[in-house]
């Protein structure tokens, strides 16, 4: 069934690949089919147990091949044209995101398969996924989003595989990564509207600690204390009564929605009454109530550049720069 020539210049371990796929093309392998097994590949044509389990290492990275315990080898994939895979786990989906992974599939490029999974801010599920998932793909890209210790089960993927986005943390600083500033964004783009937020007697920040970056509350409790500014920091918005004079300075977005519905319950004027910046821009916060100012980075820009540093293999830590959107809301 495999068949292994000599002397034409092609590697051992890449013939058996390309039988393989060979078999599929034209359909003597179907999908749940099982393989011959390395044992057995090895002995007829008198390989080196390494030469045949590096074509079966990579087969199964591509998914074209499962291992399953106790029985073997089985066609898992009859596509053939996947030459990759890459995991991708982010902490959740929404429609910035949403922007990063779209650029980063589209840069990325053909014959590419990308897997995304998503831990929700759980530690638990965080580390059952990359426990699944271990040596099943070509690289493996991780959100650790403000997960504390993520490094415990990162280590235990393959050397040189592993890519860090969006938040990097003190323990994954030896992991090639595009990633955010939160503190210096939140201080540097403050200060930009600085001519603005003095319109206002106090600063609010809405800061559910379970999801957000801890740089956002250092950046703003920074900006604040060094200009002297009244400030609060609050978890949630429930039970919250707006005054006016207050500036909201907002990371999350179903928060953003109901401090605008209740500034409409309240008769308040956006702007004029209650001021609002928002984090991370979308197309919806061009358009609510004539726009709303955002802090944010360039979500295409991160899944492009993520996408050349895989396909380039560099191993450059690269800070996604941020910029303030100043419109109707401040």
């Amino acid at each position: 069934m495999i068949k292994i020539k000599k002397k034409i210049g092609v590697p051992k371990y890449k013939q058996i690949i390309n039988s393989i796929e060979e078999l599929i093309i034209s359909g003597v392998l179907k999908k749940g089919d099982q393989i011959p097994s390395i044992n057995k590949i090895k002995n007829d044509h008198k390989l080196s147990r390494d030469t045949v389990l590096m074509a079966f290492n990579e087969l199964k990275n591509r998914g074209i091949i499962q291992s399953v315990v106790g029985k073997g080898y089985y066609i898992s994939s009859e596509n053939v044209n996947v030459t990759q895979k890459i995991f991708l786990l982010f902490d959740e989906l929404n429609s910035f995101k949403e922007d990063l992974y779209n650029s980063f599939l589209e840069s990325m490029g053909s014959n590419i398969q990308v897997d995304i999974y998503f831990h929700h801010f759980n530690k638990n599920i965080f580390s059952k996924l990359i426990n699944d998932n271990l040596g099943v793909y070509n690289y493996y890209v991780i959100m650790p989003a403000n997960l504390s210790n993520t490094n415990e089960d990162i280590q235990k993927l393959p050397n040189g595989k592993v890519y860090i986005l969006d938040q990097i943390h003190e323990d994954l600083s030896h992991y090639p990564a595009v990633y955010q500033n939160f503190e210096k964004a939140l201080y540097n783009n403050l200060n930009k509207a600085l001519d603005l937020i003095e319109e206002y007697k106090k600063l609010v920040l809405i800061f559910p600690e379970d999801k957000q970056p801890q740089g956002i509350l250092k950046g703003f409790t920074l900006f604040c204390k060094e200009h002297k500014f009244p400030f609060e920091v609050i978890n949630s918005f429930q039970n919250k009564n707006l005054e006016k004079g207050e500036l909201y300075i907002i990371p999350d977005d179903k928060i953003l929605l109901r401090v605008i519905k209740k500034m409409k319950q309240d008769k308040l004027t956006l702007s004029k009454d209650i001021g609002v910046i928002s984090y991370n821009d979308t197309l919806l916060k061009e358009i609510v109530e004539g726009g709303i100012t955002t802090i944010s980075t360039d979500f295409k820009s991160m899944g492009k550049r993520l996408a050349e540093m895989i396909l380039n293999k560099d191993t450059l830590q690269i800070e996604n720069p941020n910029d303030l959107i100043v419109r109707n809301s401040l």
